[in-house]
């Protein structure tokens, strides 16, 4: 896929400083603040936008931060972008979208929002096939990839394709519906009345041709493994994969809470086998997790975008959104490989999440004080950069309602 940029290298300026092309990130919270540090250490402007209360506004990092009403609806969502960046003179700058609704809306009007930014979204042919899992399912089977069984009902008599008598994972095909109406990734089902039950209620938030019921693969989040990339014609530029140790909550995580760098090869293939048949270009995140049943990574999700985890790229080598940008501006990006060994935990969702661990007695206090020693990158806290911490910890509470944390 060749990429359509500016003809020449636009700049700009923010209050009068050295004219440089900087950065918007759309969605300020830890994901986006990792964004913005990435980017700010590096002299590179950056402004955030976003429609919550975010953390990212108070780090050293942001020039400049600015809210909006919503950000769900398509529509709205570009005409928001093209406003702001007419309004504040970011003509040429990279965007760097950090949730699924934003990277749609930004992927199906490409075009429009070529006139004013660097966007290194794919198009939405692309997109389709991570946003949508039922794409993703297809295609997987059709590359050989390994992913669990699936299920499509379409009315509850469907139900009965399905066979009794394991545990079944009831989720959305596309997430934000699903996920905004329930604060939930996933529902489990026991038995055939626990599946009828969740059906009843997904097909109330959702359309039921949106409803996926598969297969659940035992073991905990210690099973959950990522393959994560700077892909660009068919090749990696950047690569990284990682264990995700734990997760919040633990059954159907939402977010990673304890990740580490590992050498996984077994997903390597599989996923650049899927990345170059979409002919993917960009960051992007492709979750699984090994079954122990046959010892097989099997694939559960596609995240194209910059995933919640993402600083751990720095302190092992692939700095990704720093390299995103950087090819952006047509300046060389070098192949790199993050080393092993590399460990990011988020603190505001892990200690809490590992509390209820240890009082379900699958997790042992001192195991887990142990897991703590030599963490590299925690998500939010940080010396240099201590403000957006210290708001954190005040939003607590508006964040464990708003969405779970």
């Amino acid at each position: 896929m060749s990429l359509v940029r500016p003809s020449r290298r636009a700049r700009t300026r923010l209050a009068g400083g050295t004219p440089t092309t900087g950065a918007l990130v759309v969605g300020g919270d830890y994901q986006g603040l990792g964004i913005a540090r990435s980017l700010g250490r590096q002299g590179i402007p950056v402004v955030v936008l976003d429609d919550e209360i975010s953390i990212s506004r108070s780090s050293r990092y942001v020039q400049r931060s600015v809210k909006v009403d919503a950000l769900r609806e398509p529509g709205e969502t570009v005409e928001t972008l093209v406003e702001v960046g007419e309004r504040l003179g970011l003509q040429g700058w990279v965007l760097f979208p950090t949730r699924e609704e934003t990277v749609a809306a930004i992927s199906s009007n490409r075009d429009r929002l070529l006139d004013t930014y660097r966007v290194p979204t794919p198009s939405w042919e692309t997109v389709r096939q991570a946003w949508d899992k039922r794409a993703t399912y297809s295609l997987a089977q059709e590359l050989g990839v390994d992913a669990p069984r699936c299920w499509f009902p379409r009315t509850e008599a469907d139900l009965e394709q399905v066979p009794s008598g394991s545990p079944v994972v009831i989720k959305p095909a596309i997430k934000e519906n699903f996920f905004y109406a329930t604060s939930a990734k996933a529902w489990r089902a026991d038995t055939p009345d626990q599946l009828r039950d969740a059906f009843r209620r997904a097909s109330q938030v959702i359309d039921p041709s949106e409803i996926i019921v598969q297969e659940m693969i035992p073991g905990g989040g210690n099973e959950q493994l990522a393959y994560c990339a700077f892909f660009r014609a068919g090749e990696p530029v950047a690569s990284m994969t990682v264990r995700r140790r734990r997760q919040h909550p633990s059954d159907f995580g939402r977010a990673s809470t304890f990740v580490e760098t590992v050498d996984l090869p077994e997903i390597e293939e599989p996923s650049q086998r899927f990345l170059k048949a979409v002919d993917y270009y960009g960051l992007v995140e492709l979750e699984y997790k090994r079954d122990p049943r046959d010892g097989r990574a099997k694939l559960l999700d596609v995240n194209a975008r910059t995933w919640g985890y993402h600083s751990i790229g720095a302190a092992a080598g692939v700095d990704f959104p720093y390299l995103l940008y950087r090819d952006q501006v047509g300046e060389q990006v070098d192949t790199c490989r993050a080393r092993a060994g590399a460990r990011w935990i988020r603190l505001s969702t892990d200690v809490p999440n590992a509390v209820k661990d240890v009082a379900k007695g699958q997790l042992r206090v001192a195991d887990y004080l142990r897991s703590l020693r030599g963490v590299d990158v925690d998500a939010v806290w940080s010396l240099r950069d201590p403000l957006p911490g210290l708001m954190e910890l005040g939003l607590l509470p508006y964040l464990a309602v708003r969405r779970g944390l």
